[in-house]
């Protein structure tokens, strides 16, 4: 349905008039420390929402044996998250619209050292136009967005005229399970909106990601006799030089990519972790790298990774240390293929007018260098994956920081969204 500048009008009122107790939820939110593995209480927290507005609800767990079956799965591991998928479902009397999946993620990247933030990480502070917090800008905003965009049809007596799915997953920091269970649950729907932070842009295109670990044995000798034995950590920081030769190569296959030739350094590598060694005056037996790195759409995970395996098994060959005793090489975590969001979709349309109804300004899109949720939708439902999400700052950083300003018009415009691409109808009938 296309708006009337009446109901436009209402709608833009309603959020305003709900958006002090939407910045509250979202500062709630923001309190409970969901870092994987932990999101348990923050998803009853969700449930509870969800339920005591009426939706239909349902929990349930990770299915390991089909996400490992599917292609888009990535491998469990022992810090993988536990806790539950939330989904409530929205059903109008009369399907007469297009149906839609609203989605966020709850779990939170760690938020390192405390004394490194200007506030605590969990206190939720807001300073100016800026509301702080671990996880506020990643998403827990846009979580609340789902919710309060929907709220705002409520409190002006609609509802959308359309199935609506609202999904709060886990695992999104970590291996993009989360969502591609609830694929595998069923919940499908003619379009997917996720509110990722960002910029009050359309995400275009986005990479897909593989996480290995690379682990080195070396040979313990005391210091004074250190040119007799290996020391793995050297050995270690070799490898991380060679790794870095093709991420170099990587990046220079951006020719004749649409969406990422005109990317400085489209594909990043992050050594994100080293341990190894055990005492400082022994030569170190061991050290283990945790890696990060992009790939391109139509790139799978699969061929990723048997090309990072083969370059750093050849490097092993050629190096005196590494020939006689092999790195290990192991896939943990991401290992998810990117995706391009093809121009010209009714849902598309639908989001650019919504977003000019709300910011005065067009939508933009451009691509994405980390990974987004969207790429379940986008390559296996095949449908208009729509990630869209408010302005913010040091995401994954310290003094994590969304803008409420933009919070506000981006929980207008999606407020809008819903209104047209589902349609509404009364949410008591006459």
């Amino acid at each position: 349905m296309v708006l009337d500048d009446t109901l436009r009008k209402k709608l833009i009122a309603s959020v305003e008039d709900g958006f002090a107790e939407q910045i509250a939820y979202t500062q709630d939110l923001i309190r409970l420390q969901s870092v994987r593995g932990e999101e348990f209480v923050i998803q009853d927290r969700v449930f509870n929402e969800l339920r005591n507005r009426g939706y239909a609800m349902e929990r349930f767990d990770m299915d390991r044996e089909a996400i490992g079956r599917h292609p888009g799965g990535s491998p469990f591991s022992d810090d993988h998250s536990r806790a539950p998928i939330v989904v409530g479902t929205h059903r109008p009397r009369d399907e007469a619209g297009r149906s839609l999946i609203l989605q966020a993620h709850v779990d939170v990247v760690p938020p390192g050292p405390e004394s490194l933030w200007t506030h605590p990480p969990f206190d939720p502070v807001i300073e100016g136009d800026w509301l702080y917090g671990r996880g506020g800008a990643d998403m827990k905003a846009g979580h609340a967005a789902n919710l309060y965009a929907l709220d705002a049809l409520r409190r002006i007596g609609l509802q959308p005229a359309a199935t609506v799915y609202i999904q709060s997953v886990v695992e999104e920091e970590s291996t993009g399970n989360g969502a591609l269970m609830t694929h595998l649950r069923g919940y499908k729907a003619d379009a997917v909106l996720i509110p990722e932070p960002e910029d009050e842009k359309l995400v275009r295109a986005n990479v897909g990601v593989v996480w290995f670990q690379v682990e080195v044995r070396g040979l313990p000798v005391h210091v004074r006799e250190m040119g007799t034995g290996a020391n793995a950590i050297d050995a270690a920081y070799r490898i991380i030089g060679e790794l870095r030769k093709l991420e170099t190569e990587w990046n220079a296959r951006k020719a004749g990519r649409p969406n990422f030739e005109n990317e400085e350094h489209p594909i990043n590598l992050n050594v994100g972790k080293i341990e190894g060694g055990d005492w400082e005056s022994s030569v170190p037996a061991w050290c283990r790298i945790g890696c990060r790195v992009s790939i391109y759409p139509g790139v799978s995970a699969k061929e990723a990774a048997a090309e990072i395996e083969q370059r750093i098994a050849k490097f092993a060959r050629e190096d005196s240390f590494l020939s006689n005793i092999p790195p290990l090489v192991t896939f943990h975590g991401f290992h998810t293929e990117g995706y391009e969001l093809p121009p010209g979709s009714e849902a598309e349309k639908v989001l650019a007018d919504a977003h000019l109804g709300a910011t005065g300004k067009k939508l933009e899109s451009f691509m994405t260098a980390g990974y987004l949720d969207t790429r379940v939708y986008a390559l296996y439902d095949k449908i208009p994956a729509l990630c869209y999400g408010p302005y913010s700052q040091n995401i994954h950083g310290f003094d994590e920081r969304v803008s409420i300003a933009s919070l506000k018009r981006i929980t207008t415009a999606m407020t809008l969204f819903i209104a047209e691409w589902c349609g509404v109808e009364l949410a008591t009938p006459e």
